[in-house]
């Protein structure tokens, strides 16, 4: 039997007379604190918070990782109410990341915005991060209005924990074609990068050195994988043992040859991900695609998106680089469209660090 408690009542009761919907956005999955507010679609404020802390590590430390978390949530919260202009009595709801990411990180994310939407008598709306990022493009900034996908629509989602292609059908009913069955993409250049000990993170450093380098100086393998599925395992091994070879022969051989040795790296992971994906533009006669995630940052991949367009005459959507990481303001913009069809979220509603597309 449903039961009515007085704060599902006092939640109905604020969207009745609430003219306005007002969104506040929370991230805490791994590493990055954020807060954004969003005002019916439209983005007043994105605050992230970074933690260089794990840079001397090579990796994210989840313990240092939650406890960073628990410092900067409030002021970051704070600091996204106030460059909206929003006071939190004007909310209507609030958005979370519940998964998949980091467990304790998620736990310091939902734990504020459970107690934050019951202080305010506000409904809850929980985001799954990928969806998250496949969303990104529907976020808009008054006065700076860009085009947005119209479904069904392909997204290329490539992070450094996920490598997916998505048929995107509405922005509630997405369909996983195929993805990475080891390594993501930027899991693979991450590693890379360490193993040239360039450091963390290594996608940004690799690529602002492919940026000076020849893409043809070196060849790396490439995984024959059936279907529309990715590997990336194969690249990372080969990359390794070929480096060991080449540092017999020269000792500062990577010193040497940096540049390139990035720039072949970049175009064989880029080479990889749009073999797949012309293949995905294809088979389903879709010729509108857009791509997502922290590796969509890389411009050895932006590049080939608009050959592609060129080439091939596929629409293209490229979001701007602050969305392109993790950030808040692509869970608000999910948890708008979800508040907006009453999908609200329990109060007992735990995190999940693995889960797929919902």
């Amino acid at each position: 039997m449903f039961r009515c408690t007085f704060y599902d009542y006092f939640c109905a009761l604020k969207i009745v007379k609430g003219m306005n919907t007002i969104i506040l956005g929370i991230e805490s999955s791994c590493d990055d604190t954020s807060a954004a507010v969003i005002r019916n679609g439209y983005l007043l404020s994105n605050v992230v918070a970074s933690q260089a802390v794990h840079e001397a590590y090579g990796g994210v430390v989840p313990e240092l990782a939650s406890r960073a978390h628990q410092q900067n949530i409030v002021p970051v919260v704070h600091e996204a109410l106030r460059r909206a202009g929003v006071t939190k009595e004007e909310l209507s709801a609030v958005a979370f990341t519940r998964g998949p990411g980091l467990m304790g990180s998620l736990l310091v994310g939902v734990s504020f915005a459970k107690g934050f939407a019951r202080s305010l008598g506000i409904p809850m709306v929980d985001v799954n991060h990928l969806n998250g990022h496949v969303l990104a493009h529907f976020i808009q900034v008054e006065g700076e209005e860009t085009e947005q996908p119209e479904f069904p629509f392909l997204c290329l989602l490539v992070s450094g924990g996920n490598s997916q292609i998505i048929l995107v059908k509405a922005y509630n009913d997405m369909e996983i074609l195929g993805q990475t069955i080891d390594d993501a993409a930027g899991e693979a250049i991450d590693k890379c990068s360490k193993v040239m000990g360039l450091g963390y993170p290594g996608g940004p450093i690799i690529d602002r050195l492919a940026r000076q380098g020849n893409p043809k100086a070196y060849t790396f393998s490439k995984p024959h994988i059936p279907g529309l599925d990715y590997s990336f395992s194969g690249l990372k091994t080969s990359f390794l043992y070929s480096l060991k070879n080449w540092l017999k022969e020269d000792p500062d051989f990577i010193a040497h040859h940096q540049t390139d040795l990035a720039a072949s790296l970049e175009a064989t992971v880029v080479d990889i991900l749009m073999e797949k994906l012309r293949k995905a533009a294809k088979q389903c006669g879709i010729r509108q695609v857009a791509v997502a995630g922290g590796v969509s940052a890389n411009n050895g991949l932006r590049n080939a998106f608009r050959e592609h367009a060129a080439k091939y005459g596929w629409k293209i959507f490229i979001p701007k680089f602050s969305y392109t990481t993790d950030n808040a303001a692509m869970i608000a913009i999910a948890g708008y469209f979800k508040y907006l069809d009453k999908q609200y979220c329990p109060m007992d509603a735990p995190a999940y660090s693995r889960v797929a597309l919902e």
